[in-house]
């Protein structure tokens, strides 16, 4: 949504003018709900939550072994039910109320005020700063909503196998409000402090993917090494599960990247194509990479590309052309490829689903190059005839705003395990590991 809460930069500064334009033409007429931008909303809030479930959970649950595939859908699904309640209770408050630079407030509580204008445009920020909106605040919350639950349920990946269920559930719910909510605020609310630096994130880059990647290497960490790993077989057991995640995953992630527009024009399309053209130039990487260097393209080698694609991507949907979009899927190819495999190994971790491989990596390659490829009728800055119109002082920007997600997000995630990890543990026995996480934490097999 980092376009659509533009301040006062290139083509998104016209925004609150042109939303606010009818009253100036129609003395006594009110800003109106635009039926299209509402319906585009909708569709892609729907895509999103799809990507989750039954995306995601087919994901990670393809690439687990047989005696976790159940417990692995579970925490998407369960993860989806819980944290809609949460962001209800206090998410939506914490990231989108107004308060100040690092912080929202607590004045929309359970929703508190939005009864009141549940058919009627609103507005972000106050004075010169406010940004305007053409849909419902009800479809606003709502959609903000999918990327609060996708987020904890991506970082969840990176320690498959052998998390406790109820350590999961008390995690998720004090890591989104205390870690994902403030971010969102700093990044994509005009009074947030990287909103102000002039930090480009268009659907998340920082927000979802390097937060969740870097929350899921923190985890990996703290929680340790799968038992048997390295002398037992981790191979998934359903592959076609993971295919089909991934394909629902690439369907959604356009309501991911075009829906952050927040309405249904020109730079919807842009980032829809972009999308499109990062994520098979990253499959295309990462496939050869692999071909190369192993011998053989593997199917896993090819979803995970995809992947790594789209979430490079994320940050520049709606700041870039499609060369540079090709170029950024490339690059993703291969640092997901790296970061999945050499990276994890050298660094002697076991981040079982490469939550971080590919969410903190190419988070952070699509974070940084959109600081190179912003075209700057799209993003506000220096436009370039060649449609390359990054700067050496907008890619710094983005290093600062990747470096202060990456250390708030490490530090906070590492306090916030360490008291789920006193209070009730984080990691199940060795023999509930054995026996599988189906059995020992829910009490049901598979087939």
């Amino acid at each position: 949504m980092r376009t659509a809460l533009a301040k006062a930069r290139g083509a998104a500064a016209l925004l609150p003018a042109l939303l606010l334009a009818g009253p100036a033409l129609a003395q006594d007429a009110a800003p109106t709900v635009n039926s299209g931008d509402t319906a585009w909303m909708l569709t892609s809030t729907a895509l999103v939550l799809m990507m989750t479930i039954p995306g995601l959970a087919l994901f990670y649950a393809g690439m687990v072994r047989k005696k976790n595939i159940l417990a692995t859908l579970m925490q998407s699904f369960f993860l989806a039910a819980l944290l809609s309640v949460v962001w209800m209770v206090a998410g939506y408050s914490i990231a989108f109320g107004e308060g100040g630079a690092y912080f929202g407030d607590f004045s929309r509580l359970f929703l508190s005020g939005i009864a009141a204008n549940w058919d009627a445009p609103f507005s972000l920020g106050s004075g010169d700063g406010a940004v305007a909106f053409t849909i419902p605040e009800t479809v606003f919350v709502m959609f903000q909503m999918t990327f609060f639950i996708i987020t904890p349920a991506l970082a969840v990946g990176a320690w498959a196998d052998r998390i406790k269920f109820s350590a999961l559930v008390v995690f998720a719910v004090l890591w989104s409000l205390l870690i994902y909510a403030p971010v969102a605020h700093w990044v994509w609310h005009p009074n947030g402090w990287i909103f102000a630096l002039g930090a480009l994130d268009f659907a998340g880059g920082t927000v979802v993917h390097i937060n969740a990647g870097v929350a899921g290497l923190v985890g990996a960490l703290v929680l340790g090494k799968r038992t048997g790993l390295g002398t037992e077989n981790m191979s998934p057991y359903n592959l076609a599960f993971a295919v089909i995640g991934a394909s629902l995953l690439w369907v959604g992630w356009f309501g991911f990247n075009a829906g952050s527009a927040g309405s249904a024009g020109g730079r919807a399309g842009m980032a829809m194509l972009v999308t499109q053209l990062a994520a098979g130039a990253a499959t295309l990487a990462w496939v050869f990479a692999e071909w190369i260097t192993k011998g053989k393209p593997s199917v896993l080698g090819a979803i995970s590309g995809a992947v790594a694609g789209l979430v490079a991507i994320t940050p520049a949907a709606g700041f870039v052309l499609p060369v540079p979009a090709v170029i950024i899927g490339l690059v993703a190819g291969l640092a997901g490829f790296w970061g999945a495999t050499a990276l994890k190994h050298w660094c002697g971790y076991d981040d079982s689903l490469d939550a971080f491989g590919v969410h903190g990596v190419c988070g952070i390659v699509g974070a940084l190059l959109t600081g190179v490829f912003a075209y700057g009728p799209l993003s506000g800055t220096t436009a370039d005839p060649a449609g390359i119109s990054g700067s050496f002082s907008q890619f710094m920007i983005q290093v600062y705003a990747v470096a202060a997600t990456f250390v708030f997000t490490a530090i906070g995630t590492f306090i916030l395990l360490k008291i789920v990890d006193v209070i009730i543990g984080l990691r199940v026995t060795e023999e509930e590991e054995r026996e599988g996480l189906d059995v020992s934490l829910h009490g049901e097999r598979l087939g």
